[in-house]
Order: C-alpha cells, then structure tokens, then sequence
C-alpha cells in the first residue's frame, strides 16, 4: 500500500505530464477527428485513462507514446461507433447540405482509414504531431526503415487518392 506522500508525489508527476502533454495531444486529436469538441473528449478520455494506471505507465521508457497509443486506440473505438449510427439514420430525414459536408468531411477520413494502421499512425505521428524518425520508431516498437517505409507508402497512397506531390 502506498503512502500518502507516494500519493501526493505521483499526482505532482503526473500533473506535470499533463501540462506537457495535454495542447500537443489536442491537436493530434483535432487531426484525427477533424472536430475541436471530440478531439478534447478524445485528448480528455486518454489522459484520463493514462493517470489511472500512472503507477505503471509514469514508470515507463516512454509515457508519452501509451498516450498516444491510448488515444489511437479510442478514435479507432470512436470511429467504429460513428460508422455504426451512420448505417441507422434515415438519410431521408437530412437536408442536402447536411449531408454533402458531412460526406466532404468524411472523405479525408475515408482516404486515411484506407490506409493500413501502421501507415495511419506512421502518417499522424511524423506529418501532424511532427515526431522525428527516430522518435516515431521508439514509439512503435519498430525499426527506422519500417517508419520511413510506411511513411511512403500512405503518402504514396493518398497522392494516389488526391493528387499532389510528396513534399
């Protein structure tokens, strides 16, 4: 059992993670869910998670990438409860304009859910939350070759879909 004074030590160290963290993971999530209101859900359900196991992960090698982990994982939980109540609503009852947003919107996410996971997190960590090879490696479990690889291949993928060029 843990003293209060052990207490009180890792609720100061997990607060300062969260001041660290919490704008960063924000934006990944703003990024991932193209909506400010479900990335602070999102930014907010994984921290929230992440303090209830601090004795553990506060421990670990990286604490920031079970973060993000955590919250790939429940965008990943989201999306799949989203897909689920689009397939029940009655399109009928949507104006015209409701739906041609929402399908615009959608299709980013679309093109990006297309990709293979690894190359969705490879994407998301590297282009919008501006991690390094190395540090995007490390967090994955993975070799630097397999980062840049992946990496090719969802740009590849998406100029494919899109256009553009890999710059």
């Amino acid at each position: 059992m843990r003293t209060l004074r052990e207490v009180a030590s890792a609720d100061e160290d997990f607060a300062e993670f969260f001041g660290r963290e919490y704008a960063r993971l924000a934006r990944a999530c703003l990024l991932l869910t193209g909506s400010p209101t479900e990335a602070e859900e999102l930014a907010q359900e994984a921290l929230v998670r992440v303090y209830a196991r601090w004795n553990k992960v506060g421990s670990m090698e990286s604490p920031e990438g079970y973060l993000y982990r955590t919250a790939l994982n429940l965008n990943r939980k989201r999306i799949r409860r989203l897909a689920v109540r689009t397939r029940h609503l009655h399109q009928s009852s949507w104006r015209q304009d409701e739906i041609e947003v929402a399908e615009e919107r959608l299709d980013v996410l679309r093109a990006v859910a297309t990709l293979p996971r690894g190359q969705r997190e490879v994407l998301v960590l590297i282009e919008w939350l501006d991690l390094d090879i190395d540090e995007v490696g490390s967090l994955l479990g993975i070799a630097q070759a397999s980062v840049r690889v992946r990496l090719h291949r969802a740009r590849r993928a998406l100029r494919e879909r899109f256009g553009g060029s890999d710059a």
